[in-house]
């Protein structure tokens, strides 16, 4: 787990650096076509090894068994989930509002000029911003697979659900990713459950939060908690 860990935080900081820093003060949207792109080109490369098509179990490192509650059933694995997301979101709150690191990172999203122009190093931040996404990540993947494996098409459409859930609860904030991944996390099983009986095919899940997403994006264009952008003359 900790070698997988390292090398994600090590293919994460030299992503950066190669693709990445040429993009530094460039629109927001340019960075995320390119990580899409990215994205697209690294699932091509594993589909040609061993290790490209198919399910993989994580070795069980909890013990079988959960707990029951008001009649729902919580697997161990699912139990570690939520602590897990519950102690990094703790973290992240405190870092990006007490740490020096944490506040250059804050000011660099908001401004990347700005920040420069007060002698924040942007591309230091960047890296280290990579890097710990990397690591978070790679943790992330670790949970996922102990609890339902891993494939390489399911973490694809992990990555795709990104979107609707930080796009919601707005781009710059985290309690609003939370409210928005657990918004997304109800619909989508709401969808699923009550909504493909009728459509052929199914797959309702998949699409019903996208369609939430527009219709709350028409009266909240910056998300439920996005901050609004407002430009001086």
């Amino acid at each position: 787990a900790l070698v997988a860990l390292g090398f994600t935080a090590v293919v994460a900081y030299f992503t950066e650096r190669v693709f990445l820093k040429p993009l530094v003060g460039q629109p927001i949207i340019s960075v995320i076509m390119v990580t899409i792109g990215l994205a697209s080109v690294f699932g091509g490369l594993i589909h040609l090894t061993p290790y490209g098509s198919g399910n993989f179990s994580l070795p069980g490192f909890l013990p079988e068994g959960g707990v029951s509650f008001a009649g729902i059933s919580v697997s161990y694995p699912q139990l570690l989930a939520v602590v897990f997301t519950g102690v990094f979101l703790a973290a992240f709150g405190w870092f990006f509002q007490r740490s020096t690191i944490g506040i250059a990172m804050r000011a660099v999203a908001d401004d990347q000029m700005a920040s420069m122009s007060l002698g924040v190093s942007v591309e230091k931040v960047f890296a280290l911003a990579w890097a710990a996404a990397g690591i978070t990540a790679a943790a992330a993947g670790l949970i996922v697979g102990a609890i339902s494996g891993l494939n390489l098409e399911g973490l694809v459409g992990i990555g795709l659900k990104v979107f609707p859930v930080v796009i919601l609860g707005g781009l710059d904030s985290i309690p609003g990713a939370v409210v928005g991944g657990i918004i997304i996390g109800i619909l989508e099983n709401l969808a699923a459950g009550y909504l493909d009986a009728y459509i052929p095919g199914g797959g309702t899940g998949d699409v019903f939060p996208f369609l939430v997403l527009l219709l709350v994006l028409w009266f909240k264009p910056h998300g439920l908690f996005g901050t609004e952008e407002i430009e001086r003359v």
